[in-house]
């Protein structure tokens, strides 16, 4: 008999490319999802239970409908700028939905949670590569209310025995390889997907935001992970916890990153042609060098991450933003 998995967000562009892992590794993902950033169009792998986090009612209900081994949290509000310009949003969406979440699964019985939390945990910390023993200091509320959901988790265990495997990355990149689904926000704020909109000529131009940072050309340097490689992640934590293992935190990342020149050269590189750009100001709070290291991932999940080369994450980002997309 398959085994279901509870996917929060699981409409979203992370979730939905977890959905399309977990069918694979032989699990039946229902994805949770209000819709509100998710796309219908995007639940391809098993069936979808709409409904909001908050909603303990409708939570119970659809835990005892299914009866899932295990949660996938993936839903949360991820915009750095608008949780410093509103943080109680931030408190109250990603923290007292994910507390929600968490009462409903222990009332259920299901005692295996794999949350997909952040880096931002970290804060400004320039020029390190993190892992898991980094001190933890966020600096703005989206960051701060990961962390949280993290010590409610922590909390549980020891009043519940809620078991959790937590992963903590920076930036995400890349679609899936077989083009079934992709990232498609509205609006869209990440690098990758902006820059081939520039090149696309669906907007003017991609801002460089500051190039006068201490880095090899300039500009920011950040960790990117393939979505691909990040979901499989997320299948061997799940697979770690029902192996009867405890409790752990796993960081994923490149350890070295990428500039955002380098990333532009080589989206040129893939889809020949030039990435139109204007010199923008630095961003307040911006740190010049942000990477993670995955050396315990790598040791003790077995992770293999296939696809994060820049070449792969761009060729495979193109090739969907080419002919993908969702409507409602």
């Amino acid at each position: 008999m398959a085994q279901h998995v509870l996917v929060t967000g699981g409409a979203g562009y992370i979730g939905s490319h977890a959905c399309k892992a977990l069918a694979r590794a032989g699990y039946v993902p229902v994805t949770y999802d209000s819709l509100v950033t998710g796309w219908r169009d995007a639940v391809k792998f098993g069936p979808l239970e709409e409904g909001d986090l908050s909603d303990r009612a409708r939570l119970d209900a659809v835990f005892a409908r299914w009866q899932p081994v295990a949660v996938m949290h993936f839903a949360a509000l991820s915009l750095v700028g608008e949780s410093m310009k509103n943080p109680g949003l931030y408190w109250r969406h990603n923290v007292l939905s994910s507390l929600t979440l968490i009462e409903a699964a222990c009332a259920a019985g299901c005692l295996d949670f794999v949350f997909s939390s952040t880096c931002a945990t970290y804060g400004d910390q320039d020029g390190v590569v993190l892992d898991e023993t980094t001190t933890q200091a966020p600096i703005n509320a989206y960051g701060g209310s990961k962390q949280a959901i993290e010590m409610i988790l922590r909390d549980f265990e020891a009043s519940h025995g809620l078991r959790s495997v937590i992963f903590r990355y920076f930036n995400v990149a890349g679609a899936d390889p077989e083009g079934e689904v992709g990232e498609f926000h509205r609006p869209e704020t990440h690098l990758v997907p902006l820059m081939l909109d520039a090149i696309d000529g669906k907007r003017p131009a991609l801002t460089v935001y500051g190039s006068d940072y201490p880095t090899k050309d300039g500009t920011c340097i950040r960790d990117y992970v393939h979505v691909s490689d990040l979901v499989d992640a997320h299948v061997l934590g799940l697979q770690w916890l029902q192996a009867g293992k405890g409790s752990e935190v796993f960081c994923l990342g490149s350890g070295t990153g990428f500039s955002v020149r380098e990333v532009i050269a080589q989206s040129k590189a893939v889809t020949n042609r030039a990435v139109p750009i204007v010199e923008g100001a630095r961003r307040p709070g911006d740190a010049a060098v942000l990477v993670s290291g995955s050396t315990k991932a790598i040791r003790d999940l077995g992770w293999a991450p296939k696809r994060s080369d820049l070449t792969t994450m761009i060729a495979d980002a193109w090739r969907w933003h080419q002919s993908g997309h969702y409507e409602r």
